[in-house]
C-alpha cells in the first residue's frame, strides 16, 4: 500500500491551512454573530460568501471531486484526505470551499449518472457554488437503514420510452421524507428523491431516483428535525411530496437504478465524514491541551494530572489509527475501486465518530462547565458526531454488513 500524497495535494494542504488560520477560524464568531443578528436561525451570514470568494481566489474549491472534469483537477482519495481532514477542524471551512455534504454526494452522482442537460441545469450551479442541494432518503413510517424499505412513490404519468429510450411524460411523487439534511438553506434550489418506480420488480431494482426543483408544486417542508436541542443552520427537514410532478426527463440514471446510484453516492460520503471527523478530533485534542496549561487545579496545571495526560496519549494514539485506516480506505478505493473497499468503508464509519466522541468527551471534562457551552466548538462538534452514527448508516448495520462478510469467508464447504 503506498500512502504517499502527490505534490499537488501538499501544496494544497499548505494553502488550506494558510486560508484556515488567516480566514476561516476568525470567521467563525462573526459567523455566529450574523447569524444572531438575522433572528433566523436557517439564515445564510454573508461571511461565507466572503470566504468563498476568498477560498475560490486561491484554488480551494471543489477539492472533493474525484473524476477529473474540465470543473476539477481530479484528486485521488488518498490526496483529498488530508484536506477534508483539515476542512473538518471547523464547521464552517467545507462549504466555504464547495465541499459540504450533502453537495458532495450530489455533485457525484450528477457527474456520474446526469445527462448533458441535467448537468447544465443543476450540477454547474453547484459546482459554481450559486445553488445549494439536498438528498430525499430516509423516511419517518419505515427503518430507512434498509433503503429497500422506503415506500416513496414515484409513479409514470404519461407517455412511455421515445426512440432513443429517453423517458416521456411526467413522474408523480407521493411520500414522506425526514431528516433531509441541507434542505432548509436558503439557496438550496435542487433535491434529489429516492422512491420506487416498480413495487414489483426484485428488492433492489424497485427504487429510482428523480431531480425534484425545490419551488415544485406539492413539495411542503412541516418541520425541521433539531439535532440534541441544535437547530442546525442547513437544516434536517421533514417533508411531503403530494402529487409532485416532474418531467419524466429529470429521471437520474435508469429507472431501477436508485438502489445502485446510492451505494455509489454512499461510499465516497461515508469517507468524506469519516476525513472531516478526524480533523474535528485533531481539533478537539488541541484544545484540551491548550485548556490543561491555562488551568491550575489543587495547585498544579491540569497538563501534570495523570488522568488528563492519559486522554492525552490515548487521544494522540487512537486519532492516528483511525487515520491510518481512514487512509487505507482511501487508498483502496484509488487502486481497487469502491466495491473492493466496501468492508474498509464500512469498517472507518464505525470506528472514526465513536474515537472521536472519546476525544470531545474527554477535551469537554477538560473544559469543565465551559465545555458543554457555546464558548467552544466542543459540545456542537459532540452533537453533530453522535449523529453521525446514524447518517448514512448506523452501527450495528456497517458492523452486520461486515460480519456477513467475514463469517462467508469461513463457511464450511456446500
Amino acid at each position: 500500500m503506498e500512502f504517499s500524497l502527490s505534490a499537488r495535494s501538499q501544496e494544497l494542504q499548505a494553502q488550506l491551512m494558510q486560508f484556515m488560520n488567516e480566514h476561516v477560524y476568525p470567521a467563525e464568531a462573526v459567523y455566529e454573530q450574523q447569524l444572531a443578528a438575522s433572528g433566523d436561525p436557517h439564515s445564510h451570514p454573508s461571511v461565507i460568501e466572503d470566504l468563498k470568494a476568498e477560498a475560490r481566489r486561491r484554488g480551494l474549491w471543489n477539492l472533493f471531486l474525484p473524476h477529473k472534469t474540465e470543473w476539477t483537477d481530479g484528486l485521488s482519495n488518498v490526496d483529498y484526505a488530508p484536506l477534508a481532514e483539515i476542512m473538518g477542524r471547523s464547521s464552517i471551512a467545507s462549504e466555504a470551499c464547495n465541499c459540504s455534504a450533502p453537495d458532495t454526494g450530489n455533485m457525484e452522482i450528477l457527474t456520474m449518472f446526469g445527462t448533458p442537460e441535467q448537468q447544465e441545469q443543476w450540477l454547474h450551479p453547484l459546482l459554481e457554488g450559486e445553488i445549494r442541494s439536498a438528498f430525499a432518503m430516509t423516511e419517518p413510517a419505515v427503518a430507512s437503514s434498509d433503503a429497500a424499505n422506503i415506500t416513496c412513490s414515484i409513479r409514470r404519468d404519461g407517455g412511455a420510452r421515445g426512440s432513443g429510450g429517453a423517458p416521456q411524460g411526467d413522474y408523480v411523487i407521493n411520500g414522506h421524507k425526514w431528516f433531509i439534511s441541507g434542505a432548509m438553506h436558503p439557496h438550496c434550489r435542487l433535491l434529489i428523491v429516492m422512491g420506487k418506480t416498480d413495487f414489483d420488480a426484485s428488492p433492489h431494482r424497485q427504487q429510482s431516483m428523480v431531480l425534484v426543483p425545490m419551488d415544485t408544486p406539492g413539495v411542503t417542508i412541516l418541520r425541521n428535525m433539531h439535532v440534541f436541542g441544535y437547530d442546525d443552520a442547513e437544516g434536517h427537514v421533514e417533508m411531503t411530496f403530494e402529487d409532485v410532478r416532474v418531467p419524466a426527463s429529470n429521471l437520474l440514471g435508469e429507472e431501477g437504478g436508485g438502489f445502485a446510484i446510492a451505494q455509489a453516492r454512499l461510499g465516497p460520503g461515508r469517507i468524506h465524514h469519516c476525513m472531516r471527523t478526524i480533523g474535528a478530533a485533531e481539533r478537539a485534542l488541541e484544545l484540551m491541551c491548550r485548556r490543561a496549561h491555562d488551568r491550575s487545579p489543587f495547585g498544579k496545571p491540569l497538563a501534570e494530572q495523570g488522568v488528563v495526560q492519559t486522554w492525552v496519549a490515548d487521544a494522540r494514539m487512537n486519532i492516528d489509527q483511525a487515520r491510518l485506516y481512514t487512509l487505507y480506505t482511501a487508498w483502496l478505493m484509488d487502486t481497487a475501486g469502491n466495491q473492493a473497499a466496501r468492508n474498509e468503508i464500512s469498517g472507518i464509519k464505525v470506528v472514526v465518530p465513536n474515537m472521536a466522541l472519546a476525544v470531545l468527551d474527554n477535551a469537554m471534562q477538560t473544559h469543565g462547565a465551559m465545555g458543554v457551552s457555546q464558548d467552544t466548538p466542543l459540545a456542537r462538534t459532540f452533537a453533530w458526531i453522535r449523529a453521525l452514527r446514524f447518517a448514512d448508516g448506523p452501527d450495528e448495520v456497517h458492523r452486520l454488513a461486515i460480519a456477513r462478510r467475514e463469517l462467508r469467508r469461513w463457511a464450511p464447504p456446500g
